[in-house]
């Protein structure tokens, strides 16, 4: 019998849901992909059509968290600078990923680097999308298309960012703001240095 688009969609949510649940409750690594089937109702190999590793189910929850923030947020009235801008994106970012703080490190270390080539469809779909946001604030500012250079390096500072913030114990995570307040003033820095760059006022 064939699935339909709709059944499939709903199974996939399905899935996302009882990781999300058995995740929080039981933590990631404890949580195995047996347990996530039989409490979404399939069998194993069925689940493995829809995610092909417990990774990949965190990368599309991050995914989806992180598809809010895009649609809400306004780069328009984002900051006054380009640094601020990226700040606030990152910051509302963080905020909407954070149930899934704890669990970000085993995504971080495998599937967010520029490096994987076997990357699920959701991390590409993210990366590219997030991306996409930082081009956006880039061009609004004045300081032009972003070389490739510039988004390797971004992207680099964003999942160092992410993996501090995933073990950062100070209070209210001061220590993540600070570093990603240092880093974006590097970056900037180091983009509007470049030839035929510069922020408009």
């Amino acid at each position: 019998m064939r699935v339909t688009a709709q059944v499939q969609a709903a199974t996939r949510e399905n899935i996302l849901e009882v990781a999300r649940q058995l995740f929080a409750s039981q933590g990631f690594h404890e949580t195995t992909t047996r347990e996530i089937a039989r409490a979404a109702g399939l069998a194993t190999g069925t689940m493995f059509n829809y995610f092909s590793s417990k990774e990949a189910i965190v990368g599309s929850l991050a995914s989806e968290a992180l598809a809010e923030v895009r649609t809400n947020f306004d780069p328009g009235n984002s900051g006054s600078s380009f640094e601020e801008a990226l700040f606030a994106f990152i910051v509302a970012g963080l905020r909407k990923l954070k149930p899934l703080r704890k669990h970000l490190p085993a995504l971080l270390g495998t599937m967010l680097s520029l490096a994987c080539i076997k990357a699920d469809e959701d991390i590409n779909l993210l990366r590219a999308s997030h991306l996409e946001v930082v081009a956006e604030l880039a061009n609004r500012h004045g300081v032009g298309e972003l070389p490739p250079m510039a988004e390797q390096m971004y992207w680099s500072l964003y999942t160092g960012l992410l993996l501090f913030w995933a073990s950062d114990t100070s209070p209210q995570q001061e220590d993540t703001l600070a570093l990603l307040d240092g880093s974006l003033e590097m970056f900037a820095s180091w983009l509007l240095s470049k030839p035929g760059q510069k922020e408009k006022e």
